[in-house]
């Protein structure tokens, strides 16, 4: 039987192995690119699939609105969001390929994506980040133990040590937390 204490004691666990990886280098250049490319009126692109997706999504929303401090919007864009593209895309050529059409349309020069998937294989994400490259763009990757394929294309790599897919989640969503309130800090007082 699962309980609460038991379900908190493996997040805690994880919440401190993640830490111990010292990830602070990787989280500072992250937002460093980020806040670069959104002070040059660059955007922000973001995409997963699933509960990624709406991870995406969650980020966006804090960019675009607030998330600790009153500033101006963000150029965020969640590639996720547009069920007409989504399907539209995916049923005339395909789901593979969703992200990276979208990166075409939004992406440019000295802008950034970052993408979500715990296992580090999501085609569509790998694809978008191989776009994304192509176009001179920062590539931020957040996924499970390893990296996954996403490792090879990720200018900067956020991988929480574990497998288990709800864990995992639930330590991005700490790791993005930390990651808005940090581009907005450094815009804020920019």
């Amino acid at each position: 039987m699962i309980t609460l204490d038991a379900w908190l004691a493996e997040a805690e666990a994880l919440l401190a192995s993640t830490r111990a990886q010292g990830l602070d280098a990787t989280m500072d250049a992250a937002v460093a690119a980020t806040v670069t490319a959104l002070a040059a009126g660059k955007p922000l692109l973001v995409c997963g699939n699933g509960g990624s997706a709406a991870d995406a999504q969650h980020i966006v929303g804090e960019m675009v609105g607030r998330f600790l401090r009153e500033r101006r919007a963000l150029k965020a864009i969640c590639l996720s969001s547009n069920p007409a593209v989504l399907t539209a895309w995916s049923n005339d050529y395909s789901y593979a390929t969703v992200f990276a059409r979208q990166v075409e349309a939004y992406g440019e020069a000295g802008g950034v994506i970052l993408g979500l998937s715990t296992s580090g294989n999501s085609e569509n994400v790998v694809l978008a980040f191989e776009a994304a490259r192509k176009l001179g763009m920062v590539t931020i990757g957040m996924t499970g133990q390893g990296g996954g394929k996403m490792a090879a294309v990720s200018d900067h790599l956020l991988a929480v040590p574990s497998r288990s897919t709800p864990a995992i989640q639930q330590v991005h969503l700490a790791l993005y937390h930390c990651y808005c309130a940090a581009v907005e800090a450094r815009i804020a007082d920019a």
